[in-house]
């Protein structure tokens, strides 16, 4: 099973490093199929990447401070294993997010980029 974030509308399938640059790459799939390579810098939240490349289904509502739950996202179990546990601030904002909450739900405000995501 290839890693990966499925956020609301769509899928991370693929964290890598990219060579000779401090970028974390990532794959996102859409349920269509079209796939967005994105640049992540390490240390930013998955959040920031989705709406720096203008990602349908993630908004920051509360601008990442984790109170709206709008940037629900599904995180792959090799990524999830990959990510600091939640906190049980975000476990119980999850059990109101618009998008029925599945195992490896996590606000994607709180899952930061780190080289452990790669592959």
């Amino acid at each position: 099973n290839v890693g990966g974030f499925f956020a609301a509308q769509f899928l991370f399938v693929f964290v890598g490093i990219l060579k000779g640059v401090r970028m974390v790459k990532i794959i996102l799939v859409q349920p269509g199929g079209i796939r967005i390579e994105a640049k992540a810098t390490p240390g930013n939240n998955i959040m920031g990447t989705a709406l720096k490349y203008s990602i349908p289904g993630i908004s920051f509502d509360c601008n990442g401070s984790s109170a709206c739950a709008a940037c629900h996202v599904v995180v792959g179990l090799d990524v999830l294993n990959s990510t600091p546990a939640m906190k049980d601030h975000e476990n119980d904002l999850l059990d109101y997010v618009a998008t029925k909450r599945k195992q490896g739900s996590r606000l994607s405000c709180q899952v930061l980029v780190t080289d452990r995501l790669e592959g």
